[in-house]
């Protein structure tokens, strides 16, 4: 087996990875140019893709080009010029204008460097919104605040891949949901709270891996059941009479709630992962998914390797952190989707774009090396035109010098990356500190806090006056809170005032993105380790995102159906 060249650990290269590598390999002039095999391990080459996807930090900002203010994925300082949505679609510029010759005698990467930092990009990578400024990475969505990598919503804030949903604050991988709070790993529940891994609930509260139940609460492992509090099952007037002496409006009494049902929860059994209609399928979150192999959070896919977010139609791509809505033989990229056809070692590339290498940013655009920001384009190199003939003539040469370089087969390294490491998508999964970035070459900036121009900042000390959601003013649209935790003022939204109130839940007392942190901490890492089922007399060993050093109780599938269903 390899040894990563990162992190030193031995990594599996099987004869289905071979084959794959095999069928995407550029043709041209009648040669096949093979893909090489990688030199990182899985878990190494996505910690390299996420630190080129910004998806939470948000800068004000003027426009390059129209000079109006706006918000942008990047900061004032960024080395390239960004436009806004409406610009960057305009005709006042072409991708062209900024093309380069090869030269056969620089490394690759850095031509591409060069070109990267003066073709202007998009402050906001979005399709289709409206009234959703403080959303990036998001398409068909309309009324949201602060939802990324998300599409199909309204009326939704604070999320983080929300499909088709209404009516949802603080929730994380949900689908087909409708006023939810605190949702994480949820499809199609109503008028519910604080729910991970259930489908199919409503007018719920506090349920972990629950199955078509209404009106529960603090359950687990409940499949059709009505009226359960603590996994009991209660008739109907004394679950509604023990549900009203609660006060979820209170945020003391809604915070020893959560620690309780926290505690309850962890000791009850669970499935060796979340998988469910998953044929021939390892890993974990996987939903309608067929011979998946290794994927995190992947719906509706096929055939899909080393992947998270491969979705919606995602067919035959491997390495690919996002991908879907249609797209096929997509290898080591990032964002690619909407009917994206072979590329390869690209990052944002969307409506249709196919036969890229090395590509970023581009719409509509095919047969094309190392260009950024190209629109309905063919056969660029380095946002250069070409003709098809002199185009399948260059590239080849390209490739031989990159394979001296042992470039050839490779992501795009990080220190080109358009972002700073610990504004990225990297720093969430894969946490490192300013010293390590540096040391890395990589790039990094203290991100500075921007304090909202408000009548008063409520210090995290006196939240209490806001603990009864009823005595809540509407005046507090005109103040900030002082998070908790980190001190940070944040500001509440009308829209979430209305919905706080419609629920009958508490303002929170922690800024939205320490809410986000603690919700993804809910979730098993994107890993899997060996081990034996905790059910006893079991031998059946499984590959599992629980770590066999945790405490928890973890069942095979047979096991696990048995003691619940």
């Amino acid at each position: 087996m390899p040894t990563c060249l990162k992190c030193q650990s031995q990594f599996e290269i099987t004869q289905d990875d071979l084959l794959f590598y095999d069928k995407i390999s550029p043709i041209f002039n009648g040669k096949k140019y093979q893909i090489s095999e990688p030199a990182l391990c899985p878990e190494c080459r996505q910690h390299r893709r996420l630190a080129f996807r910004n998806e939470r930090n948000l800068y004000k900002r003027p426009c390059d080009l129209c000079k109006r203010n706006i918000i942008s994925i990047f900061s004032r300082d960024a080395a390239f010029p960004v436009y806004c949505q409406k610009c960057w679609w305009s005709d006042k510029w072409n991708a062209l204008d900024h093309g380069k010759n090869f030269d056969l005698n620089q490394s690759f990467f850095e031509q591409f460097a060069e070109v990267q930092n003066k073709v202007p990009k998009m402050a906001m990578l979005g399709a289709n919104t409206e009234n959703c400024d403080f959303c990036s990475l998001i398409a068909d969505c309309r009324d949201c605040y602060l939802v990324f990598e998300s599409s199909n919503n309204e009326d939704c804030l604070y999320g983080y891949w929300l499909q088709q949903c209404r009516d949802l604050v603080d929730c994380n991988y949900v689908d087909e949901c409708e006023l939810g709070y605190e949702l994480e790993n949820c499809r199609n529940c109503y008028g519910s709270g604080f729910l991970q891994n259930c489908r199919n609930c409503d007018n719920s509260w506090f349920l972990n891996s629950c199955a078509g139940c209404s009106y529960c609460a603090f359950c687990t492992n409940l499949s059709q059941k009505q009226y359960c509090l603590w996994n009991e099952q209660l008739k109907k007037e004394e679950y509604e009479k023990k549900m009203a002496e609660l006060n979820f409006g209170s945020y003391k009494e809604l915070s020893n709630l959560k620690t309780k049902f926290a505690d309850f929860n962890k000791h009850q059994i669970k499935k060796y992962a979340q998988i469910e209609n998953g044929e021939n399928c390892i890993g974990d979150y996987i939903f309608n998914a067929k011979d998946c192999y290794r994927c995190f959070h992947a719906n509706d896919a096929e055939g899909c390797r080393y992947g998270e977010h491969v979705w919606r139609g995602a067919k035959f791509c491997m390495d690919c952190s996002t991908a879907g809505r249609g797209a096929e033989l997509i290898y080591e990229s990032i964002n690619a989707g909407i009917d994206d056809f072979n590329l390869q070692f690209c990052a944002q590339a969307w409506n249709g774009c196919h036969d890229f290498l090395y590509c970023q940013n581009c719409f509509s655009a095919g047969n094309s090396f190392g260009s950024i920001g190209l629109r309905h384009n063919q056969y660029c190199i380095l946002n250069k035109q070409y003709s098809k003939e002199e185009y399948e003539q260059l590239v080849p040469q390209i490739i031989e010098q990159m394979r001296k370089e042992k470039s050839w087969g490779e992501f795009f390294p990080v220190n080109i990356s358009p972002s700073v490491y610990n504004e990225t998508a990297a720093q969430e999964y894969f946490p490192l500190e300013k010293g390590e970035v540096l040391k890395n070459g990589w790039q990094w900036r203290d991100l500075q806090i921007e304090i909202p121009k408000v009548e008063k900042i409520i210090p995290a000390g006196k939240l209490s006056i806001l603990d009864d959601i009823k005595k809540v003013p509407d005046e507090i649209l005109k103040w900030a809170i002082e998070c908790a935790e980190t001190k940070r003022p944040f500001v509440i939204q009308k829209l979430e005032l209305e919905f706080y109130r419609k629920m009958n839940l508490p303002i929170p007392n922690l800024h939205p993105d320490i809410r986000h942190a603690n919700r993804i901490k809910l979730r098993n890492p994107n890993r899997l380790w060996r081990r034996k089922c905790d059910s006893e007399g079991c031998d059946f060993v499984f590959e599992s995102s629980y770590a066999p050093d945790r405490d928890e109780k973890v069942y095979c599938e047979a096991c696990y159906l048995k003691k619940v269903y």
